[in-house]
């Protein structure tokens, strides 16, 4: 019984649902009936109660459309033929009869189609509205996402749930990875990335979905799928440009995030480095002491002189980088300011090439520069360092025996020192790397260990003069380095 009720409910709605559309014609229908029978009990004439009709026609025209206005303009022009065209109660044709139907079937015409027309204008403004405040909560809630998480894989849904949409597909070209939300047709990917390579937005009417690009100012950074919409292809491309913003607005706090996370990273490394090289200064001039103490008192053996010498020897090695260790702590501080004066590059490099201890590596350089050279401002403790780790690195990772070049030279208000040795090429990717801290590039790990250390602090001690630092390779030969400071005739 329940069920029989539930299928007679079903059916009369049904039946509701298709007349309700055809009530502004039956309205006006029934509304001609009336007048007429008014209109002839009254002895109305013809003008009066064509007048009357042409209302109800334009009623019928602009809610319920041409058709129902055509039925009501024939129901109209046959009343009026019928009861006030003589001979009255006949059908006889007349020129007052298909001047009324003419203009009843115009008038239904015009009005219709106007009515149409606003109706449209109506729909699309409430539409472009309607994307517009959809667009806003989007870029609102683009905001308040979590940027510690992958971007990709939120934007999708939050799309999809404030669109009210079935998917919605996102290719990042940054990542190459495809980002999804909801069911998509099996070719959306591809039309995505399509879109995207393509460089057009596209529209699939089959499947009502939009294939944009996703931009960045003019520059296309990816594609997206917006799966079953009715939306504009200007609400659709607005959307897809806010993908991109989203987009590099994330990449670009987690670059910050992970700046921030470095910096501090560097911090806390320094402050450990810079105690533990304190802590170890001590106990290192301690053993250094002892060492040269029992070398001083003699009396030991061949064997026992030689390991006495072997522990003097790496002591000296630990306080060295101990001490470079402190230096590189010292750089880091913002408070160091170094004391510049005039000086020259050739001296400064006659003096660390005569602190070598080996005379066979002293013998391998070979100095060239500009017959009148130009002095630089730089602090002279601090340069003798940069210029010393140049040339130790040198001397390590060159090919034994084989010439270093250390050349001079002036460009504009700078003066250019380079070392060149034969050996390793440091790859383009790494030779912007080679100068962080403990960073050491592929190719020397094969080679004499280092701390990393060295090339970090010579770039501290040029920043710190506010010059530059750069390294070349050379194929089938080698890499040089090169620090520019400032001239002094330039200040």
């Amino acid at each position: 019984m329940g069920a029989g009720k539930s299928a007679c409910g079903g059916a009369a709605q049904q039946l509701r649902r298709k007349l309700i559309p055809t009530l502004p014609g039956c309205l006006a229908l029934a509304a001609v009936a009336v007048c007429t029978w008014v209109s002839f009990r009254v002895g109305q004439t013809f003008a009066f109660t064509g007048f009357l009709y042409l209302v109800f026609v334009v009623l019928a025209a602009l809610y319920g459309g041409f058709w129902q206005a055509t039925v009501v303009s024939i129901a109209a022009a046959a009343c009026l033929n019928y009861f006030f065209v003589p001979p009255i109660f006949s059908f006889a044709n007349s020129p007052a009869n298909w001047v009324a139907l003419g203009a009843f079937e115009l008038t239904a015409l015009v009005i219709s189609r106007l009515s149409q027309r606003a109706q449209a204008r109506a729909r699309e403004a409430i539409a472009g509205r309607l994307d517009m405040e959809r667009l806003y909560e989007t870029s609102r809630r683009i905001l308040l996402l979590d940027s510690s998480g992958e971007p990709g894989n939120l934007i999708p849904s939050l799309i999809r749930d404030i669109f009210d949409l079935r998917a919605v597909q996102l290719f990042d070209a940054h990542s190459a990875a495809t980002y999804q939300s909801g069911e998509s047709p099996s070719v959306a990917e591809q039309h995505t990335r399509d879109a995207y390579f393509g460089g057009t937005d596209t529209f699939d009417p089959e499947t009502r979905s939009w294939y944009c690009v996703v931009r960045l100012g003019v520059r296309p950074v990816g594609g997206m799928a917006l799966i079953d919409t009715e939306m504009t292809k200007l609400a659709a491309s607005a959307l897809a440009s806010l993908c991109g913003i989203a987009l590099e607005r994330a990449r670009t706090l987690q670059r910050e995030y992970r700046a921030q996370a470095a910096r501090q990273t560097e911090q806390l490394r320094t402050a450990v480095l810079d105690a533990l090289a304190h802590e170890f200064k001590t106990p290192l001039a301690v053993a250094r002491t002892a060492s040269s103490g029992l070398l001083a008192v003699g009396g030991l053996s061949d064997l026992q002189a030689e390991l006495v010498m072997t522990i003097d020897q790496q002591a000296s090695k630990l306080d060295h980088l101990a001490s470079r260790l402190l230096r590189a702590a010292m750089l880091d501080n913002t408070e160091c300011k170094p004391q510049r004066e005039p000086l020259l590059f050739s001296n400064l490099v006659n003096v660390v090439l005569r602190k070598l201890e080996s005379p066979a590596d002293r013998e391998r350089f070979r100095v060239s520069g500009p017959g009148q050279e130009v002095p630089v401002l730089a602090d002279q403790g601090l340069i003798l360092t940069a210029i010393a780790q140049l040339v130790d690195n040198a001397v390590k990772y060159s090919e034994p025996g084989s010439p270093i070049d250390v050349r001079f030279a002036v460009r504009n208000s700078e003066v250019i020192l380079t070392v060149r040795s034969k050996g390793i090429v440091v790859a383009p990717t790494d030779r912007e790397r080679v100068f962080e801290r403990f960073y050491r590039a592929p190719e020397t790990h094969h080679l004499p260990a280092g701390t990393g250390l060295g090339l970090s602090i010579v770039k501290k001690i040029v920043d710190a003069h506010r010059g530059s630092v750069w390294a070349e390779g050379e194929a089938s030969y080698g890499t040089s380095f090169s620090l520019a400071l400032p001239a002094a005739l330039a200040h």
